[in-house]
């Protein structure tokens, strides 16, 4: 296996693991600990902690994205091209924006309706638009992360298949 092929595998994988690893193991982890200690501030809290790790993670993201364009674009440049290349960097594009467009418009907005509450979300009555605002923010922050998880195995499958 060539150098860029597998450094364009291992970027998958950073994408794959991360993103398995903070969803599958950390995101549970933080919520059951800190809700543990106290079940209504304990959530607000775990939120926001997890919420500042996500953005970090996602940091690491956009470089990996960014390394990957690159190795894609030097194995097309180097020979032979990539087989499905445009497949390849369309997966790729829609991971970044989707990890983008979840840090950059969804996390503020959270963060915005967090801030503007009195008291907790959790605090709030179901039936309360704010409650249903950040619930709908939320779930559509996790499919986008989703997208990207599946992006990334998708380029992974790729890169193993050459």
């Amino acid at each position: 296996m060539d150098p860029v092929r597998l450094a364009s595998l291992l970027l998958s994988a950073v994408w794959i693991g991360g993103l398995a690893v903070l969803g599958g193991v950390a995101a549970p982890a933080v919520f059951a600990v800190l809700q543990a200690h106290d079940p209504v501030a304990g959530r607000t809290m775990a939120g926001e902690l997890f919420g500042a790790i996500l953005l970090r993670y996602q940091h690491i993201l956009w470089i990996a994205g960014a390394l990957q364009l690159g190795l894609i674009g030097a194995r097309a440049a180097l020979g032979p091209r990539p087989r499905r290349f445009k497949l390849q960097i369309i997966v790729l594009l829609l991971m970044l924006a989707a990890t983008s467009y979840s840090a950059l418009v969804i996390a503020p907005k959270i963060d915005q309706i967090r801030a503007s509450t009195p008291g907790t979300i959790a605090a709030l009555a179901d039936d309360s638009p704010v409650k249903r605002e950040f619930g709908r923010l939320h779930g559509f922050s996790s499919g986008l992360m989703a997208l990207a998880f599946a992006g990334a195995l998708v380029l992974f499958w790729f890169d193993s298949r050459e």
